[in-house]
């Protein structure tokens, strides 16, 4: 499913955040990605949905590969094939705020097409499983922190990505709403859909037998793999 070969990330200042990182996340799996500050964890995540591309080596998500020399061309072309197979949350949320609840998960599902009639039936079908229907007129600026992580998760979700990536998800959460949400991806898991959480909240790892990739200064320290790459299915 999400594959890193050898793979190195520099940035322009020579800042290596990335380092010579081979691992493998099954189809499937719920994988936390932990370490300090400056680890290496946002821009492992930025690798697989391609806002950034390896200084060497290669990732691959999906059978679709990036590599340094991947000429420009042929990434323009596959990064909006790539990222139809992903939703991302972010900490920050992100949304839109001149748009109603239901136009910012809107705005996702149409970049995949389709009837308004058939848009409309994810949407409502995203904003269920978050338990956010009734709130589709309402502004983000209405919604409360959690409501709004939310209404981010169910616009990650509604093309239903093969791979959700949550980048601290509930670092700006209280206790009661960080565990609401973690048990929300934890739902989303359990469809089928491979889960990447990066977070420094060790209590999520403590409590569950997912495995834990752990980065220090872009290397893994801990829980590279848990099986034989041969054993994997990779569609």
């Amino acid at each position: 499913m999400v594959e890193f070969t050898h793979v190195t990330k520099k940035y322009d200042n020579e800042f290596e955040a990335i380092s010579d990182l081979s691992l493998f996340i099954d189809k499937g799996e719920f994988v936390f990605l932990t370490g300090q500050s400056g680890a290496g964890k946002t821009t492992m995540l930025k690798l697989i949905y391609r806002e950034e591309v390896p200084t060497s080596g290669t990732v691959s998500v999906c059978r679709i590969e990036t590599q340094s020399k991947t000429p420009v061309r042929d990434l323009r072309k596959s990064t909006p094939f790539l990222r139809r197979k992903i939703g991302i949350v972010f900490q920050d949320i992100r949304l839109l705020n001149t748009y109603s609840v239901y136009d910012n998960v809107a705005f996702a599902a149409r970049i995949l097409g389709g009837s308004e009639q058939s848009i409309k039936k994810r949407v409502f079908k995203s904003l269920a499983v978050v338990g956010l229907a009734h709130k589709i007129c309402n502004f983000p600026l209405q919604l409360s922190g959690g409501e709004q992580q939310r209404v981010a998760i169910a616009r990650a979700i509604v093309n239903e990505p093969l791979i959700l990536i949550a980048d601290e998800p509930t670092g700006n959460l209280d206790r009661a709403i960080s565990d609401e949400i973690f048990l929300l991806l934890q739902e989303i898991n359990n469809w089928g859909t491979t889960v990447v959480m990066s977070t420094h909240d060790l209590s999520f790892v403590n409590r569950t037998s997912y495995r834990e990739i752990v980065l220090s200064k872009g290397r893994v320290i801990k829980g590279k793999s848990n099986k034989v790459k041969s054993e994997k299915n990779l569609t």
